[in-house]
């Protein structure tokens, strides 16, 4: 008969033997569903992604450090939907046993003086842009926001009356709109928000006249301006009414924005020279701007775009498109979201953008993953939290 200890140890490695075995076969299953590509398939269906995120600022009432910190899944509290609005897309969130573990309505989404905080820069700072400050100089950032100081910077746009139900339209600049026809449907909104090359001249009845927000890097802008020019992109979107919507991919975004509000050339850096009254009209209010919250890019990569080009060697390229961003800012400030010229699963039938003369073909590049978002628009169209224009 064997001794005690001798069986003791054979048990011990038939146990470790058999949770070898069992990992072995797991940690294989999880890096062949990771090297699938997002290109694999054009349906709706979403991947699985991380939940938890770890935020620079609270936002709303005082938390807790430890929830302040680390901020999982919260679904919307009775008291984060608004009543102002009995059909308010929020109230679909908090009903969808999916969206509701993505959507979280308390995340900072525009960026002012109030974050520009010791704790703030300790936190951020260890944080890349665009979902950060690392590496920029604390000097530029801080004279910026310290210009956000108007209660204007804090919102996107102010409730106009108890029972009033905010309509928003987000125009893309996808072929689908050619001869669309939407034009007056999309200038019946309450706001609509447009981005980068945005032709509206001789395209009046396909996308509107009207804009209230244009969203944009100063990146994008500038290259929309010389790419699109032939298109008739001559200039970005003028108004008395129209707000302007930062997006803080690198140094160039702080710095335009200050040169921006004081009215005064660009001191410094890629820009230097350039006169922001080219941009955004001579002598605009310094109301006219905001400034998306690196926290909130970051909550729409994690929660709602985490392509899987993040595990490749173009990682450090990617982020949600200036469209994708701008229909998930409508989504978080609007009570009701509609989307024009959206990639839609029958892409393939029209041209790159609305205002091409000739077809050009829609080609992926590995900033963006315009399958990843194509899904997620078509299945907030199908719960009915969107209205995704499709033909």
């Amino acid at each position: 008969m064997r001794p005690r200890w001798l069986r003791s140890v054979g048990i011990s490695i038939g146990a470790l033997a058999l949770c070898s075995l069992f990992y072995g076969h797991h940690y294989s299953s999880l890096i062949s569903a990771g090297s699938r590509t997002p290109r694999e398939g054009v349906g709706y269906d979403l991947p699985s992604k991380s939940l938890e995120w770890i935020p620079a600022v609270s936002h709303g009432r005082e938390r807790n450090r430890e929830q302040t910190e680390t901020l999982r899944v919260q679904r919307p509290s009775k008291e984060q939907v608004p009543d102002t609005c009995p059909t308010s897309l929020q109230l679909r969130v908090k009903n969808d046993s999916y969206f509701n573990t993505l959507f979280n309505f308390e995340v900072p989404l525009l960026l002012w003086n109030s974050h520009m905080t010791e704790r703030n820069w300790d936190i951020l700072g260890k944080r890349p842009v665009p979902y950060g400050w690392k590496d920029l100089p604390q000097e530029d950032v801080a004279s910026t926001l310290k210009l956000l100081n108007d209660s204007a910077h804090r919102v996107m746009f102010r409730r106009q009356g108890p029972q009033k139900c905010i309509r928003c339209a987000v125009v893309g600049n996808g072929g689908i709109l050619n001869g669309s026809r939407k034009g007056k449907e999309i200038d019946g909104h309450d706001y609509v928000f447009r981005l980068n090359g945005a032709v509206i001249k001789g395209f009046e009845k396909d996308v509107g006249t009207k804009t209230s927000f244009y969203g944009f890097t100063v990146n994008t802008m500038k290259n929309s301006l010389i790419s699109y020019n032939e298109y008739g992109f001559t200039q970005t979107p003028k108004g008395a009414d129209l707000r302007y919507i930062f997006i803080p991919s690198d140094l160039r975004d702080y710095v335009m924005l200050r040169s921006g509000i004081l009215g005064v050339q660009v001191p410094s850096g890629y820009d230097k020279g350039d006169k922001p009254s080219v941009y955004f009209g001579p002598k605009p209010s310094p109301r006219k701007f905001k400034m998306l919250h690196p926290d909130f890019l970051l909550y729409t990569r994690e929660r709602f775009l985490k392509s899987d080009i993040l595990n490749t060697k173009y990682a450090g390229l990617y982020m949600p498109s200036t469209g994708g961003l701008m229909l998930l800012t409508a989504l978080h400030s609007c009570d009701q979201v509609s989307a024009y010229g959206f990639i839609t699963p029958d892409y393939n039938r029209y041209s790159d953008h609305y205002y091409e003369l000739q077809k050009i073909p829609l080609e992926f590049y590995a900033n963006h993953d315009m399958i990843l978002e194509m899904q997620l628009w078509g299945r907030l169209h199908d719960k009915g939290i969107i209205k995704l224009y499709k033909r």
